[in-house]
């Protein structure tokens, strides 16, 4: 197993321009991915984080944080659903069960927005705020490996990961 990683290059990096950086497909090797469970804070008239990546069967709470209501809700294809209103202190929980993008809003508050990717593997990572990421335990081969973020065009890149050591792949982003 050889790890993967890197720099992702943005004109601004922020919570905004947080990317993610993945696999198109899994190794054949790799095993199912572990369920796991993730938190869509909503603070500050926000969702913190703004970006989340999650393999399938994670299911991820949505605190409200605020002291005022929120609505949270996709109309994304992969996964729809409204929460409904709630209050400080309240929290709705999802399942996510499909690989795919769903964008996230509030119905209150029209500026709030949040994406949350599903991945059928654990092959991606969230970039830090430098713009570095590092995807553990890639089993050797060669991969199409994509940067995403949001409104701006997705880049690949074919990527060969030897036995051992760290491969590095640089994206620009713009």
């Amino acid at each position: 197993m050889a790890d993967l990683g890197a720099h992702v290059a943005q004109s601004d990096v922020s919570d905004r321009l947080t990317s993610v950086v993945y696999f198109d497909s899994a190794p054949r090797t790799a095993a199912p991915p572990e369920p796991g469970h993730a938190v869509l804070d909503q603070r500050d008239e926000r969702f913190v984080p703004h970006v989340l990546a999650v393999t399938t069967g994670t299911v991820v709470d949505f605190p409200n944080s605020d002291r005022i209501y929120h609505n949270v809700f996709s109309l994304s294809k992969t996964r729809p659903f409204d929460l409904g209103r709630y209050a400080v202190g309240r929290s709705k929980s999802l399942r996510f069960e499909r690989p795919g993008i769903v964008r996230v809003f509030c119905d209150i508050h029209s500026h709030m927005s949040a994406f949350i990717l599903v991945f059928s593997h654990p092959f991606f990572a969230v970039t830090d705020p430098a713009g570095r990421y590092r995807i553990d335990d890639v089993p050797p081969g060669t991969y199409t490996l994509v940067a995403w973020n949001e409104g701006v065009t997705s880049e690949s890149r074919q990527v060969n990961v030897s036995d051992a050591g760290t491969t590095e792949a640089d994206f620009s982003l713009r």
